[in-house]
């Protein structure tokens, strides 16, 4: 410069700094308008927006699954089940000792035998000897007797002699006068050996053993040969004549058997007319029994009452079965047992049955309705209950998760693949088999 100074970069600096600072306020200003103006504008457009049409949501009908109730009258079935044992099973074993000299073909298991049929014999030699011997001996006291009374009679006539010379009372003093007590005596052995004859009789006769009834042989442990002693237990046999089924049942189904405990064993009177049905070979056959009596006491254990089914001739097939095979021992057996008649009540799916005493039922093809009713059975997923049920009814069996009563529905009627089981039918109880 003229003056001879010079400008410092510092001093340059600060010279150009004015120039810098209002130009960074300008863009601010201006970025602040074009935001201000965008807003201006969302909020006008907002501002002019139609308002939404208010539209009220569908409404929501649940569907439930439906079966209809089925109406019936008369007794209904107590439904139980248990397994077959022998009406009698006795161990057979011979009432005297000996060698077996004698078996029957069929004493095996599973043989079968009719009353009073042989089962086995043992050696008689030893018997057949006493009773010889006892033939003898009575023989013997049948001649002493003869002898005793020959001599009685001849001393009463002596005494009738003497007294009729000497003028005496006709009348003997004394029995020993007349040989009485000798005669008394001769008399009472004659009897002893005639009884010890028949029981030596009876031993020869008890060399056989017999069966008592007519039965089948579960087990037997003696062969040809073989010493047996008085007593031995040589095998079982068990009854063919009838069985029995223990049906355990509780109180409230012991209860609708109305002449449950008139039932008296052996009494024709008495007895309660039972449908039996088994399995064999995957096939259901049928049988017909009674109730013969029920134990008067509650199993500690169980609770329960058991109520005994006797089923008559379960080894011989009907005429119009003659395939039935026979009821076996140890199966399991179903029972259904005449109960108490009713003048109108109602088969519904037990799951129906809501808190113990309610069913939902629909009326009107639309409305839920909770009809109370009385439970009095349930077999096999069905229950028996009482109350005002027309036949027909839908009844729901489907879960809701909020009811109340006179709700709408949509009622969808279940299709069943079988015939439900049906109280009080004829045969086997059921009109199908409720799988």
């Amino acid at each position: 410069m003229e003056d001879g100074t010079r400008q410092t970069p510092h001093e340059s600096g600060n010279a150009e700094a004015p120039v810098a600072r209002p130009a960074f306020l300008r863009r601010l200003v201006q970025g602040t308008i074009v935001i201000g103006v965008g807003v201006l504008g969302f909020a006008i457009l907002f501002g002019m927006r139609a308002e939404p049409a208010e539209v009220e949501p569908p409404r929501v009908i649940p569907t439930v699954s439906t079966v209809p109730a089925r109406v019936t009258q008369g007794a209904i079935e107590v439904r139980g089940g248990g397994t077959v044992r022998p009406s009698a099973e006795v161990t057979i074993a011979p009432q005297v000792g000996g060698r077996v000299i004698w078996t029957s073909p069929a004493l095996v298991s599973g043989g079968r035998f009719l009353e009073n049929e042989s089962l086995l014999r043992v050696d008689p030699a030893d018997y057949e000897n006493a009773v010889e011997a006892a033939e003898a001996d009575v023989a013997q006291r049948e001649v002493a007797l003869l002898e005793a009374e020959e001599n009685a009679r001849l001393a009463l006539d002596e005494w009738r002699r003497l007294a009729e010379r000497e003028n005496l009372d006709p009348t003997p003093p004394n029995a020993l006068v007349t040989r009485q007590p000798q005669l008394d005596a001769a008399a009472a052995a004659l009897r002893s050996a005639r009884a010890r004859l028949e029981d030596e009789r009876l031993a020869l006769e008890r060399t056989w053993i017999r069966a008592p009834f007519n039965g089948i042989v579960r087990e037997e442990t003696v062969d040809l040969g073989q010493f047996v002693a008085a007593g031995q237990t040589v095998g079982r046999l068990y009854a063919t004549d009838a069985v029995e089924i223990v049906v355990p049942l509780s109180d409230n189904e012991a209860a609708l058997i109305e002449r449950l405990w008139s039932a008296r064993a052996g009494d024709a009177a008495t007895r309660i007319p039972v449908d039996i049905v088994s399995e064999y070979g995957g096939t259901e056959y049928a049988w017909s029994g009674y109730v013969d009596r029920a134990e008067a006491a509650l199993d500690e254990q169980t609770r329960t009452v058991d109520v005994v089914v006797t089923v008559p001739e379960p080894f011989t097939p009907p005429a119009d079965d003659p395939g039935r095979p026979p009821l076996l021992i140890g199966s399991y057996a179903t029972v259904d047992i005449e109960g108490t008649s009713f003048e109108e009540y109602a088969v519904v799916p037990a799951a129906a049955v809501r808190d113990g005493d309610v069913l939902w039922t629909v009326a009107d093809d639309t409305l839920l309705v909770m009809t109370p009713v009385e439970p009095v059975q349930e077999v096999d997923d069905e229950a028996v209950v009482l109350g005002p049920i027309p036949d027909g009814t839908p009844v729901i069996v489907s879960m809701l998760l909020f009811v109340t009563d006179g709700m709408t529905v949509r009622p969808v009627q279940m299709l069943e693949s079988a015939e439900p089981w049906q109280p009080g039918a004829n045969g086997d109880g059921r009109e199908g088999d409720g799988s």
